[in-house]
């Protein structure tokens, strides 16, 4: 193979990330109703729920103002609550609905996690190759520098129930023109 051909082989398997990735997102939408981080902050939120959003958005590595983002939306689909505490006035607790109760107990995965069952079954030395292979893809498209939570999601990580599905109506478009050029 020449080096030509290896380079668009590089490109192809990231194209098949990325599309792993966007149909796993979409799967986890249509499915549940929900994007892969408001499934991550549920999940969190199930954990605990009298934790501070401050504290919620360090376990799941997005901004207080991102998880806040998220929680607003997550409120608007009757997938959580907050309530003012009657202790301390200036702290909200959050609190699962039955719906969300439901969700999670049908246990939805996410790819990351998917993934880091398998990442976890390599050798050290494989961990640490793939790792320095991935952050020389990443210089290599200038991208080293965007910051970006370890969450495994295509499209916007706050996103409106009408962003979501402006996000699902792309997929047919895309599918459509993929499905066209064959």
């Amino acid at each position: 193979m020449d080096q030509h051909d290896t380079s668009e082989e590089v490109v192809s398997t990231l194209r098949q990330i990325i599309r792993a990735i966007d149909l796993q997102s979409k799967k986890l939408t249509k499915r549940y109703g929900l994007t892969g981080p408001q499934l991550i902050v549920l999940k969190e939120i199930q954990k605990s729920p009298d934790r501070p959003i401050s504290e919620i958005s360090r376990q799941v590595s997005l901004s207080q103002a991102t998880v806040t983002s998220i929680l607003d939306r997550l409120e608007q689909q009757g997938f959580a609550q907050r309530h003012r505490s009657e202790k301390d006035k200036r702290k909200v607790n959050i609190y699962l609905t039955e719906k969300a109760e439901t969700i999670l107990n049908a246990k939805p995965s996410l790819l990351q996690e998917e993934f880091i069952d398998e990442f976890d079954k390599l050798e050290d030395w494989e961990k640490n190759m793939l790792l320095a292979s991935l952050q020389r893809l990443a210089a290599m498209m200038n991208a080293e520098t965007i910051k970006a939570p370890p969450v495994l999601v295509s499209g916007p990580i706050a996103a409106s129930s009408q962003e979501v599905n402006r996000y699902l109506q792309e997929d047919v478009v895309v599918h459509k023109l993929e499905a066209d050029k064959k």
